[in-house]
């Protein structure tokens, strides 16, 4: 199965939402990596993965998000992890490659906790 990637950049141009469905393995691996060198590009410090659709994940997806932490981690950013569905909910507690403090039920949990934040910053 393919893998698609839809995005959508927040109006503040500083969040690039990346939604997934299909399969992240060795062989759509590749696209989701060249797909997200490609778009984290100017101000972006905040990447969502939404993982709803995805349905499987192997261990070169899981390289993939690695790597992409990496890049947005050395840009002074976040990556976030929103809607795992059950399956990709269960590698990802296996493997315990992402701390959970990345990881939202919702994208709505996910902009409570950044607002809550950002809420911080201005009262300090």
């Amino acid at each position: 199965m393919a893998l698609e990637i839809s995005s959508t950049l927040s109006d503040d141009l500083h969040t690039l939402h990346l939604a997934l469905n299909g399969q992240l393995d060795a062989a759509t691996a590749p696209a989701l990596e060249s797909y997200v060198e490609e778009h984290l590009g100017g101000d972006i410090s905040t990447l969502v993965l939404n993982l709803r659709g995805l349905s499987f994940v192997s261990s070169a997806g899981l390289r993939v998000f690695a790597k992409t932490r990496k890049l947005v981690k050395a840009r002074n950013g976040r990556l976030c992890y929103v809607n795992l569905s059950p399956q990709v909910r269960k590698v990802f507690d296996i493997v315990k490659a992402t701390p959970l403090s990345d990881v939202f039920a919702s994208e709505e949990e996910l902009d409570d906790y950044l607002k809550a934040m950002q809420d911080q910053v201005s009262a300090g």
